[in-house]
Formats: C-alpha cells, structure tokens, sequence
C-alpha cells in the first residue's frame, strides 16, 4: 500500500490518521511518498495516472488507485475496519458521513480561504477583509459543532468514527491560525466543548504528526 501526500497536507492527514487508527504503521504496512508544494511528483504523468486532478492525498491499495481523502477513508474503514470508523447501519453511517461531507464542504471549505491566505499568499498580495471574514464565518461554523459536543461525547456516535478525524483536524488548524495569527484575526469567542473534544483528539495516539 501506497500512500502519496506530504505531511502537512490537512488532507493527507486524514489519511494517516484514519490508517493509525486501523493500527496500520507507516514502514511496515504502507509507504508514504512524500508529493505535492515542494516535493512535486503530483504534477507529472504519471501521478496524473493515479489522480487526474494533479493533488494530494492518493492512495495505491492492491492495484487500485483510490482519491479524495474522505473517499479514501471510506475505503480504509470497510476493507480494513470493524465497523467502529465506519458503521455498517445506515442510520449511524448517514450520521458519520453527514459530518464527513459538512468538513469538507462548509467548514474546511470557509477555512482554507483564511488559511490559505495567511501562509499561502505574499502578505502584499492578501486580501485581510476575505481572510477575517472567512475566518469569523468558520468560527460560526465551530460554534454548530461546539452546540453538539455540548452533550456528546463526539462528533456522530457515542465513539470515534472518522467524523471526528476531520472535523478535528479543521478545528486544530483554526486554533493554530487563532494563535499564530493573533494580531490580524479578529479575537472569537471561546467554545469550550470544541477545545475539551479537541484536546482528547490530539491525545490519540494516531493523531497525525502536523510537521
């Protein structure tokens, strides 16, 4: 098995996460070959063979080349899960991939704009209007998730599931920026339930390395 994508790609990390929580070690049961930003690789033909969209995260599994980090985790979790990351019941799937589908689509999606504006682009060229306001809409955002664990332990189900894997991975990205970013960022308001959940998920011990 084959895993391409650098480390910090928030989208590979799902990856890795989901694959630690399987209790797959990277060496033993998977190569990660690090590609995209600096590392290229993703920009020729023939990674172009394995994700016609030119990006990271995909992976290599028994022949088949399988892309988009939350399809990758789906796959992770029926062909070498119990059930736990990825419930078999329809009723307990829709509320794991409900969340899944909400990560990517509205809170990373608000996200990426302060985040990518922040490291992404010359501080001449940001526009701070877009990266504040994007950045005050994904805290609204976390506040929807915060009104949850608010009375639940996580995310979907009364366990982890890979709902949490990207919902949190978001989160701690948002704390990161918060911080790093002080000055620039308007000051949010605190979610409490958001921080105590995160800091259980930083604890796992597959919770990915964010170097």
């Amino acid at each position: 098995m084959q895993v391409y994508g650098r480390r910090n790609s928030i989208n590979v990390q799902k990856v890795l996460w989901c694959l630690g929580e399987l209790g797959r070690i990277e060496g033993r049961d998977y190569e990660r070959i690090d590609a995209g930003l600096e590392f290229g690789v993703n920009d020729t033909a023939a990674y172009r063979e394995l994700n016609p969209n030119g990006l990271v995260p995909a992976l290599v599994d028994n022949g088949r080349s399988i892309w988009e980090s939350n399809t990758i985790m789906r796959y992770l979790a029926t062909a070498y899960g119990n059930g736990d990351l990825l419930p078999q019941d329809a009723d307990e799937r829709s509320e794991v991939e409900r969340w899944m589908d909400w990560q990517l689509g509205a809170l990373w999606a608000t996200l990426r704009i302060t985040f990518l504006g922040l490291t992404r682009v010359p501080e001449e060229k940001r526009d701070y209007a877009a990266i504040r306001n994007a950045f005050a809409e994904s805290a609204r955002l976390l506040r929807i998730v915060d009104a949850r664990l608010d009375t639940h332990s996580h995310l979907a189900l009364d366990r982890f599931t890979l709902a949490d894997i990207g919902v949190a991975l978001a989160a701690h990205r948002w704390y990161s920026l918060a911080e790093r970013f002080a000055s620039t960022l308007d000051a949010q308001p605190e979610m409490p339930s958001v921080a105590r959940w995160l800091d259980a998920q930083r604890a796992r011990p597959a919770f990915p390395d964010q170097k």
